[in-house]
């Protein structure tokens, strides 16, 4: 027998340390889950818009409200969304790269960028092909 004891014991104890692990694991994902909404419960505004008659509304700098704030958008809009968090996407990855560009591979750095920025530019064809980018007036607003 070693100076650490039986191999049972080593054993367990490794298999205690794990388990250890996993649970803080474990109490940390759900603790990251759940104190966002902890937190927004504690720091949210107690009058909105639906409290007295809008009359503790705190947004618009103080100037009356015209209408409701729940109201629909055209699917266009989300369209437009897509569009720009491929382009936000593109400039995340591009300023990085080009900041150690032409170090030590300057051919493959070429053909990476270009490879990225095609396939980026199929987003614009397709939205282009989509009329994405064709604004299109209503004749009449949309019936609730």
């Amino acid at each position: 027998m070693g100076p650490g004891g039986s191999p049972a014991t080593q054993v367990d104890e490794t298999l205690t340390i794990d388990l250890v692990y996993v649970f803080a694991f474990c109490a940390g994902g759900i603790f990251f889950a759940v104190a966002p909404f902890a937190v927004v419960h504690l720091l949210q505004a107690r009058g909105t818009r639906q409290v007295a008659h809008k009359t503790e509304q705190m947004v618009e700098c103080g100037m009356v409200p015209i209408g409701d704030a729940w109201i629909r958008y055209c699917a266009t809009y989300y369209l437009y969304a897509l569009v720009f968090v491929a382009f936000a996407v593109d400039v995340l990855y591009l300023i990085p790269v080009a900041l150690v560009y032409d170090r030590v591979f300057p051919v493959r750095d070429l053909v990476g960028l270009l490879l990225f920025v095609g396939i980026l530019s199929l987003v614009v064809v397709y939205a282009w092909k989509k009329g994405v980018f064709e604004w299109k007036r209503r004749s009449q607003p949309p019936q609730p």
